[in-house]
This record gives structure tokens, C-alpha cells and sequence, in this order.
């Protein structure tokens, strides 16, 4: 299809990103539950719980680790071969991984090749994830209509927290079982279940057209006289933007506690029944679906930095009283204040980021740029965050002053350096590729 005969299609990409995002934060945040409650038994069985734990949470780590190699693989793909590309090939690379896990021998049936089976499979998690964010994104963002770009995009993430949601929902009925078929069966079926996603992201995603800016953009580039790679680009002219986001990504600190490590915290450290647990991050989840193009709507009339940094700062802060009330065994003000911090303030950072970051870059090298700036942010937060925060509680897992303090510090950064940023939400993308050549 020619450039002038293409059209843009907001809603069709915004139901693209929005099943894939889900697919992939699915499988991403039931590998993070299943390290939380039993992937240390598991695999590690020979350890303290604490130590157990702390692998789990290394191992979760990994495919944040491997995210910026990712990017520097799908980035470069996204920008020369299409953004449909790079989504397709993440689509099937993130269900094979995750069906991949469910399927794994345990240690005490395969000895130490388990573990390392699970580091491979998770590995392969973390480099489809590096490709298809930020190809969603670009896709998303470059269907938009120029005054709902932070909404259009908006939904890329809103899949991430339904995928978080329907994880942790998931694992409820699994996580009531008997310890003994938790251990030896249960745990598996929420890894399996990915693959019904994989079909419907596929059917969805099959029928999506690139954007007429992009086309446009890749055809002068074939043009033209001088061609450079997309990461050659990137490293000449657009550092200073991959830094910005690493820094902003940051506030997925916050994400990575909440989600993974006071789980542990909890049921570990302080004796709360893990299925009360469960419920916090799926009451979370629920109120974000609503918070999240909400906000993006707002920023679309206010610009992206105020929401962004405003939210990055609250729920970094809230942190504090959400741990204190886990030690406290308080689960009312657990879930007020878990609710309030991931549910209504984070999802002001979550739900801006994908216009905010998206908008630092060109299009000819936008999945490129926003790639690697969001995974080297990611792979510092969530390869470390958990792991940090474990070992700050403890061996005992009873200290929260520690994890708390090391949250609200990154929230702290990330909300800085956005408003040190200029603002694009008004800019259109003819002229935010005319400012960034």
C-alpha cells in the first residue's frame, strides 16, 4: 500500500498494542508472581526461604538484564523493516518462552539444569519484551490523531496492567491449592494459558497496516543519498534522549516493589496469607484501567511533564505508609495505601510515558531510540529493584525502611529529569521530526 493511499488507524493500532502489551505483561508479571510465591522451592530448593527468594528475584531480574541487548537487536528491525515486523516476531518469541517455562523439569527432577533452563527461557522473555514495547508504542503513536497522542498510546500501557491484572487473577485459584500440587502441577497451567493470547494477538495483529508517517519517512530514507543505520543515528544525534528516558524508567521502581517484592515481603516476612496478598495487586490493576486514559487525556490538554512528574513523586512517597502497613498486618490500609500508590499515582507516570518518551525521538529512528532508552531503564530497575529491596529488608525480610527509602529515591529521579524536558504534547509529529533531524 502507497503512502498517500494509507490511512491512519488509531483505534486498530490502539487494539494491536493493547492485546500484545497484555500478552506480554501477562507473562511477564506471572513469572514475577510465581517468583514471589514458588519458583524458590522450586528450583532452589536446598536454600533458606529468604535466599530462595533472593534468587527468584535474581532470576525475574535477568530479563530486564538482557532488555538493552534486546533493544539493540528489535530497536534497529523496528525502524528499517516496520514496526508490524518487530511485533509479530516478539508476539511469538514472548508465547514460546512462557508456554516454554510451564513445560520445565524441576530440580529435584532434573538437578541444576532446571534453574538454568528457567534463566534461558526467562532471558528470551526479556529480549521479545525490548522489541515489542516500543514497536507498539511507535505504531500507536504514529497512528494517532496529533491531539490524542497520549490516549492513543495510552492503551499500550493499559494492556500491560490488564496483562498484570488477569496474571495475578489467574493465579488465585492456584496459589488456594494444597502446597503439594502448587509445587507439583499448579504452578504450570498460568504459564500454559499464554498461548490462547498468542492466537488472538496474532488475528488482531495480522490486518495492521504501517502509518502513513512512517512509510513516508522510510521511503526518503531509501532515497536518499546518505543512509545511515538507525543506531548509528541514535548514538550521533539522539544520546541526550536515550539517557532522559533511562532515567525517567526509573519510576518502574516503583512497579517492580509493589509488585514482586512486597509480595514476598508480605507472606515471608510478616506472616500475611499470600491469596490477601493476591488481591492487593489486582485491586491496583483495577482502578489503573480507569486511571490510565484518563490521565492521558488530561495530558493531552496539559502537556505530559507535569502529569508524568507529579506521579513518578506521589507514589514513590506512598511507599513508605504501603510497606509500614504490611509490618503493621494493617491489610485495610495495605489495600488503600497499594491502591492509592500503584493504582491512581503511578498509573499518572505509567499511562503518559508512552507519548512523553516516544516524542524524544524522530520517526525514522523512533523504535530504535525508544528502545534502548527504556530498557536500559527497565534493566536497572527491574533487574535490581527486587533484588535491592530484598536484601535492604533483611535476611528476615522484616525491615521496610530500606526498600521504602530506595523506591522513593528512584521516583524522586525520575520525576527531576522529566522536568528538565521540553514539553511536545503540542507539537505535531511533522515538527518534532523537523526539530530532531
Amino acid at each position: 500500500m502507497s503512502a498517500p493511499a494509507q490511512q491512519k488507524s488509531p483505534r486498530r493500532a490502539a487494539l494491536a498494542s493493547w492485546i500484545g502489551s497484555a500478552l506480554e505483561y501477562y507473562d511477564f508479571a506471572v513469572f514475577g508472581t510465581a517468583a514471589a510465591l514458588v519458583l524458590g522451592p522450586i528450583f532452589f530448593p536446598d536454600d533458606a526461604a529468604a535466599a530462595g527468594i533472593l534468587k527468584s528475584m535474581m532470576v525475574l531480574g535477568v530479563a530486564y538484564v538482557v532488555r538493552p541487548l534486546g533493544a539493540l537487536l528489535m530497536g534497529p528491525l523496528g525502524d528499517r523493516f516496520g514496526r508490524k515486523f518487530v511485533l509479530m516476531l516478539t508476539l511469538f518469541m514472548m508465547g514460546a518462552a512462557t508456554f516454554a517455562i510451564g513445560c520445565l523439569p524441576t530440580y529435584d527432577q532434573a538437578g541444576i539444569i532446571a534453574p538454568i533452563l528457567l534463566v534461558i527461557c526467562r532471558a528470551l522473555q526479556g529480549l521479545s519484551a525490548s522489541g515489542e514495547q516500543a514497536s507498539a508504542i511507535s505504531m500507536s503513536l504514529e497512528h494517532s490523531h496529533d491531539h490524542q497522542r497520549a490516549f492513543t498510546t495510552s492503551w499500550t500501557l493499559h494492556g500491560t496492567q490488564f496483562g498484570s491484572l488477569l496474571a495475578t487473577a489467574v493465579f488465585l485459584p492456584f496459589a488456594a491449592l494444597p502446597e503439594e500440587q502448587l509445587l507439583s502441577w499448579g504452578w504450570r497451567v498460568p504459564f500454559w494459558l499464554s498461548a490462547f493470547v498468542v492466537v488472538a494477538a496474532w488475528i488482531i495483529r495480522r490486518r495492521l497496516e504501517e502509518a502513513p508517517r512512517f512509510t513516508e519517512t522510510r521511503e526518503q530514507a531509501v532515497v536518499s543519498v546518505r543512509r545511515v543505520t538507525p543506531l548509528g543515528q541514535v548514538f550521533s544525534s539522539h544520546k541526550r534522549a536515550v539517557i532522559t528516558v533511562a532515567l525517567c524508567a526509573m519510576v518502574n521502581t516503583v512497579n517492580m516493589v509493589f509488585t514482586t517484592f512486597s509480595i514476598s515481603f508480605a507472606t515471608k516476612g510478616h506472616g500475611i496469607e499470600s491469596s490477601t496478598m493476591l488481591w492487593v495487586p489486582i485491586a491496583s490493576n483495577g482502578l489503573s484501567l480507569l486511571a490510565i486514559p484518563l490521565w492521558a487525556l488530561l495530558a493531552d490538554k496539559v502537556g505530559r511533564k507535569p502529569i508524568f512528574a507529579l506521579g513518578a513523586l506521589v507514589a514513590g512517597g506512598l511507599m513508605f505508609p504501603y510497606l509500614h502497613a504490611i509490618t503493621e498486618g494493617n491489610i485495610p490500609l495495605v489495600f488503600i495505601f497499594g491502591v492509592l500508590m500503584h493504582g491512581a499515582f503511578y498509573s499518572m507516570a505509567n499511562g503518559i510515558w508512552p507519548s512523553f518518551y516516544g516524542e524524544m525521538f524522530p520517526t525514522a529512528v523512533r523504535v530504535t531510540g525508544l528502545a534502548l532508552g527504556t530498557q536500559i531503564g527497565f534493566a536497572l530497575s527491574g533487574g535490581i529493584a527486587p533484588a535491592a529491596a530484598t536484601a535492604l529488608a533483611g535476611d528476615d525480610l522484616a525491615s521496610w525502611v530500606g526498600p521504602a527509602t530506595f523506591t522513593a529515591a528512584m521516583a524522586l529521579l525520575a520525576s527531576l529529569v522529566a522536568l528538565s524536558t521540553r514539553e511536545t504534547g503540542k507539537l505535531t509529529l511533522v515538527q518534532i521530526d523537523g526539530d530532531q533531524k
